[in-house]
């Protein structure tokens, strides 16, 4: 009786623990697809990391940031940046590329020729999106505008007609014959202007006298000297001088001289004209091929660079009255606020 005992205590336990063993395995299939949510989840809320490089703080380089980042936030992604600005100098402008390239980002955002140089030489992996730069096959950024190649693409700050257009009208409206340039030779997308006015204006019986600088200290001292040699003034997209820019609108003025500039922003801070467009607008334009990569729609390799979109003549009136100079309606100006 005991043994018949024995034997069905046994049996029972056998099986409750069968069931017991069956009971786990369901649960365990049941944590699957919980798991397969929470993964999807994390995708679909993606934080991109982005370092943010900038030879120095402008006006035009900012609002190309601002565009940048607009376009990211349109496009709906989630972005954290890493914002650096080297002040001008070669040596910070590495060390912050460097730091950038080690620091795992998704992309780096170059503003400038020399931010854009100086992450090439950091990372050949890391995807690079610039803008602000003038000539990128000859600062070696990318091998054609229409194939770029490597990891580098983005949009420049050179219409193909802004330089023609600026020496035509200062040559036929202004009456000019001898243009001064302040600019710094070290600055790759200064020189690669500088010889493309000089070029341009064998044609048109102009001459430039240039006057070049290696610091912001240097641009009114460097414009000052150009005074009773030129009759006029042509500051390019410089980040050297731009980022000093009142003391040669200050220059300028008193000594009666019309100054175009490059870009919109030079000319509500005080410059006659330019013949350009929005650096805000060649900003979202690099912010958008930023989207497509890190969204995985195309490589830097396969998106070519690209030019402005919108070319006109905007004028500054403050600075046409101050120098003296009517501004007729057949130029078509628009005017900066």
């Amino acid at each position: 009786m005991k043994k018949n005992w024995l034997t069905y205590a046994m049996a029972l336990f056998g099986i409750v623990f069968l069931l017991a063993a069956c009971g786990g395995g369901n649960e365990k299939t049941s944590d699957a697809p919980a798991d397969d949510n929470a993964s999807k989840t994390d995708d679909e809320t993606k934080t991109y990391k982005i370092g943010v490089t900038q030879i120095v703080e402008h006006p035009s380089l900012n609002a190309a940031y601002d565009g940048f980042q607009q376009a990211l936030k349109d496009a709906g992604l989630d972005v954290d940046y890493e914002y650096q600005i080297a002040q001008g100098d070669k040596s910070n402008n590495t060390t912050i590329a460097n730091n950038l390239a080690s620091s795992n980002v998704d992309l780096i955002f170059a503003n400038s020729t020399d931010s854009a140089q100086a992450a090439l030489s950091a990372t050949t992996e890391i995807p690079i999106v610039f803008t602000s730069v003038t000539d990128a096959v000859g600062a070696e950024l990318v091998a054609s505008m229409e194939n770029p190649g490597g990891n580098v693409t983005g949009t420049i700050d050179n219409h193909p007609e802004a330089i023609p257009q600026t020496l035509k009208f200062m040559k036929e409206e202004l009456g000019v014959s001898k243009v001064g340039m302040v600019y710094n030779s070290g600055e790759q997308n200064s020189v690669s202007q500088v010889n493309a006015v000089k070029e341009l204006l064998e044609d048109l019986d102009m001459e430039v006298v240039d006057a070049s600088v290696a610091t912001s200290a240097d641009v009114k001292q460097a414009t000052e000297s150009l005074i009773g040699k030129v009759d006029s003034l042509y500051i390019i997209t410089d980040n050297t001088v731009v980022s000093a820019l009142e003391s040669v609108v200050s220059v300028a003025n008193d000594n009666q001289l019309p100054m175009m500039v490059g870009e919109f922003d030079s000319v509500k801070r005080g410059g006659l004209a330019a013949y350009g467009f929005e650096f805000y607008d060649i900003g979202y334009e690099a912010g958008e091929m930023a989207v497509k990569i890190l969204t995985g729609e195309s490589t830097p390799a396969e998106i070519p660079v690209q030019v402005p979109q919108n070319l006109k003549l905007v004028m500054n009136k403050e600075t046409a009255e101050t120098i003296g100079l009517e501004i007729k309606d057949e130029w078509q100006a628009e005017f900066s606020e």
